[in-house]
């Protein structure tokens, strides 16, 4: 082959590597062998006029470059600490949920205990114990201030005399007043009074009803009945007729009488002291008035006391339930107790010397 058509290498400018010098990196693509060329890498023919070579870089793409390996060495990854965070928070917040859920079931359960308990009953009524309490102190407090702006009127100044400027009352006028105002106590059942005393001198109706008087007086008892009815109004002494039988009938028309004014609503007391002088009260009273034996006893009409103390507490029980008692007093009682003053019905037998005398005897 002639030199001509051999091809010619051109040289290198001075100062510049020639092609074996330099690295596969740093040769353009005609200048590579075949082997060179990487199957990824076009040939210099495959490449459109318009489409650049990729393996020859530009000012742009190596600004990126360096762009996208500067950014992970300035801005670290943070999406697994964020994950690791809000997995934590999400752990917290359900945690805080359940124990929300379960303090309000254990309040709805003390809730329950609290009003079905006594504690809790308690408690509520102090409550309201309170609130109406409240409400009274402010009612209160209202009224008190209404008073306050109220225009009272002054009340006119009534000027009596003194009992001292009243002329003074001798005692013999006083004790005559009282003795006008015990007397008028019968005085509305004077004509029935005075109507049973005349039927009490007629003959005995030894046939009469239970409480009836069977036996008949004289004028001396009538008397003495009319004395202690309108004189004493009821509660005084009484000579005695000189004997306990006498004194009994005495004793029984009275009963009859007041059995007339009072009906049910009276029961009589005997106070005779001693065993013997109780059974002939009983003997009297019940031959006198038709009695039974069930007729004496504390759930009955007639009443026997031996000792005064006891009688005075059946007369206060009596008092208490509304019945009238009718205390009758024996001659042989020496004394009258004071507790029976006060009494609105009694009689007492005022002994003579020698009655007294003949019953001292006898015991």
């Amino acid at each position: 082959m002639p030199e001509a058509d051999l091809p010619l290498h051109k040289q290198p400018p001075p100062g510049q590597p020639s092609p074996e010098e330099l690295s596969p990196e740093q040769l353009a693509p005609e200048q590579l062998s075949p082997e060179q060329l990487s199957p990824e890498q076009p040939s210099p023919e495959q490449l459109s006029p318009e489409q650049p070579w990729q393996g020859q870089p530009s000012n742009n793409s190596a600004d990126s470059q360096s762009d996208d390996l500067a950014a992970p060495q300035d801005k670290p990854d943070l999406d697994p600490l964020l994950q690791v965070a809000l997995t934590e928070l999400q752990q917290r917040r359900d945690q805080l949920e359940e124990e929300i859920k379960e303090l309000s079931n254990r309040k709805s359960q003390l809730e329950k205990e609290l009003s079905s308990s006594f504690a809790g009953q308690s408690d509520a009524i102090a409550r309201r114990v309170k609130g109406f309490q409240d409400y009274l102190t402010g009612a209160l407090q209202d009224l008190a201030q209404s008073v306050e702006q109220l225009e009272l009127v002054v009340q006119p100044v009534v000027v009596q005399p003194s009992p001292l400027d009243q002329p003074k009352s001798t005692p013999e006028a006083a004790a005559q007043d009282n003795s006008l105002a015990v007397a008028d106590t019968f005085k509305p059942d004077e004509s029935l009074i005075r109507e049973c005393l005349e039927q009490f001198l007629s003959q005995p109706d030894f046939y009469a009803d239970p409480w009836k008087l069977r036996r008949s007086l004289d004028p001396r008892d009538k008397e003495l009945l009319e004395d202690w009815f309108f004189n004493q109004g009821g509660r005084g002494a009484q000579p005695s007729r000189n004997s306990r039988t006498r004194n009994i009938l005495v004793a029984a028309a009275l009963i009859a009488i007041v059995g007339e004014l009072y009906g049910d609503r009276f029961q009589s007391l005997v106070l005779a002291g001693e065993p013997e002088r109780l059974g002939e009260w009983r003997r009297g009273l019940q031959d006198a008035l038709g009695l039974a034996r069930e007729d004496f006893g504390p759930s009955s009409g007639i009443v026997l006391f031996e000792r005064g103390e006891a009688l005075v507490e059946r007369a206060d029980r009596l008092e208490e339930r509304g019945e009238v008692p009718l205390i009758l007093i024996d001659a042989a009682q020496r004394s009258v107790e004071i507790p029976v003053l006060q009494f609105p019905l009694w009689l007492a037998f005022a002994a003579g010397p020698q009655e007294r005398f003949e019953d001292e005897e006898l015991l």
